[in-house]
């Protein structure tokens, strides 16, 4: 097993200001705010895990043949429905998974 690969950074060039972090960090939200950088790092079969970088936040590159953008998998990603012993199919809470 290859070990884990050491990070390089490019630092931000305009990264949130001192009040601004303030700002945010005094009511934060779960996918309201985001950090200045993000993680970015290469797999293949011949290398592992490799060209691990911190860069600033940004657009990502996906494929376009990529599984998430096809047959709506990812719409009702935690949708899940159990065969129950008397042969009828019950879903925990659809609505609300399908509302948000």
């Amino acid at each position: 097993m290859n070990p884990l690969p050491a990070f390089t950074r490019q630092l931000n060039p305009s990264p949130a200001s001192p009040a601004r972090r303030a700002e945010v960090l005094a009511a934060p939200g779960f996918g309201k705010y985001f950090t200045d950088h993000m993680v970015s790092i290469d797999w293949n079969a011949e290398n592992g895990w490799h060209n691990a970088q911190v860069v600033p936040y940004g657009p990502i590159t996906l494929d376009p043949s990529a599984i998430v953008l096809h047959y709506a998998q990812e719409v009702f990603e935690g949708l899940k429905a159990y065969r129950q012993p008397d042969g009828t199919i019950a879903a925990f809470r659809p609505r609300l998974t399908v509302n948000g």
